[in-house]
C-alpha cells in the first residue's frame, strides 16, 4: 500500500474580537469537516507547527530601507493574502534588494540603500500586491461581504477598482470585553483526528536550554492579572498554539498569576502581536533554540 503524506494548515486572522477563541482549537475542529476528515482518517501525526504570517499587504508595508541594511521577505511583510502564497514574493524581493546593492557598491554610493524600493515600485511584486491590497479589508468585514466583495474587486475589476481600503486597527486592538464575548465550548481530542496542544507541541521538537533566560518578556508583570484575566479572561491561554501562557491559582482558587512556559514555545509569535495590552515582548531565545521541524 503506498503512503501519503498530507500536509494541513488552517489560517485565522488575528483580528478576530472574541477573546475566547482559540486557534489551534479551530484548526482541531476544521479537521473533523467530513470533507477534511476524508483525507485524514487511518493516517498518523508526525509534525505539527505554527506561525503568524504578516498578511496586511502593500498597505501595511514599513519603510524597506535603513542606515545599513533593508528589509526583505516575510520580514517587510511582502506575502499575496489572496492567495497565501509569499516564497515567490520573498524571492523577488531578495533579488531586488541584491540588484540594488550591487548597483550602490558599484556606483560607490554611500547611505540608504534607495535604489531597492524605487526597483520595487516599478517591478510585477508591486503590481502583483497592488492588485491583491484590498483582500484582507475586505475579508475583515465579514465572509458573505468580504467574499462578495473581494470577488467584486477581484473579477469585475481585475484587482484595478478605483478605491484602496485601509486598515482601521491594529490586531491587537480588536478584542471586545469578556462581558460582550460568548464562551466557546471545543470537543475534547479524540487522539486520533484532533489532539490536545501539548502533545502536539512535543512532536515540533521544540526545545529551549532550561538555563537560559525567558525570552518571552513583560513590559509590566501586573498586566496579566490585573488588566488581560479581568477584561479579557486571559487571551494569552487561547491564542497560543503551544500552551506557553497559563494561569495558575492556589489550591484554594485564589491569586491568579500567569506562567510563562517559555520552554514550549513554537516561535510563531501570536503573542507579540496579539496581547491586547501590548505588554508581552518575544525577543530572540538564546542558543538557537526552538522547534526542530524534521525533514526540514
Amino acid at each position: 500500500m503506498e503512503d501519503n503524506l498530507v500536509a494541513l494548515g488552517l489560517v485565522v486572522g488575528l483580528a478576530y474580537r472574541n477573546p475566547y477563541l482559540s486557534p489551534y482549537e479551530e484548526f482541531q475542529r476544521y479537521k473533523t469537516h467530513p470533507a477534511i476528515k476524508a483525507f485524514l482518517e487511518g493516517g498518523k501525526r508526525i509534525a505539527y507547527g505554527a506561525r503568524a504570517i504578516a498578511a496586511g499587504g502593500l498597505q501595511s508595508l514599513p519603510k524597506l530601507i535603513f542606515p545599513g541594511g533593508c528589509l526583505i521577505g516575510d520580514d517587510a511583510g511582502f506575502l499575496n493574502a489572496s492567495r497565501i502564497k509569499g516564497s515567490h514574493t520573498a524571492m523577488k524581493s531578495g533579488m531586488l534588494a541584491a540588484e540594488a546593492a550591487f548597483d550602490a557598491l558599484k556606483s560607490e554610493r554611500a547611505g540608504e540603500l534607495t535604489g531597492y524600493p524605487e526597483a520595487f515600485r516599478g517591478s510585477w511584486l508591486h503590481d502583483e500586491l497592488y492588485r491583491a491590497r484590498n483582500f484582507k479589508p475586505w475579508m475583515s468585514k465579514g465572509l458573505m461581504t468580504g467574499t462578495m466583495m473581494v470577488g467584486i474587486d477581484q473579477i469585475v475589476f481585475g484587482g484595478r477598482a478605483p478605491w484602496t481600503l485601509h486598515h482601521r486597527h491594529a490586531d491587537h486592538q480588536s478584542l471586545v470585553n469578556k462581558a460582550r464575548a460568548r464562551p466557546i465550548d471545543y470537543p475534547r481530542p479524540d487522539g486520533i483526528i484532533t489532539f490536545d496542544r501539548l502533545s502536539s507541541v512535543f512532536i515540533s521538537n521544540t526545545n529551549h536550554s532550561e538555563d537560559q533566560p525567558c525570552h518571552l518578556t513583560l513590559k509590566d508583570p501586573t498586566v496579566p492579572v490585573r488588566v488581560n484575566l479581568e477584561l479579557y479572561d486571559a487571551p494569552e491561554q487561547r491564542y497560543c498554539p503551544a500552551g506557553v501562557y497559563e494561569i495558575v491559582r492556589d489550591a484554594d482558587g485564589a491569586n491568579p498569576r500567569l506562567q510563562i512556559n517559555a520552554q514550549n514555545c513554537v516561535h510563531c509569535k501570536t503573542c507579540d502581536i496579539k496581547d491586547p495590552t501590548q505588554n508581552i515582548v518575544w525577543v530572540t531565545p538564546e542558543g538557537g533554540g526552538g522547534p526542530n521541524y524534521p525533514g526540514m
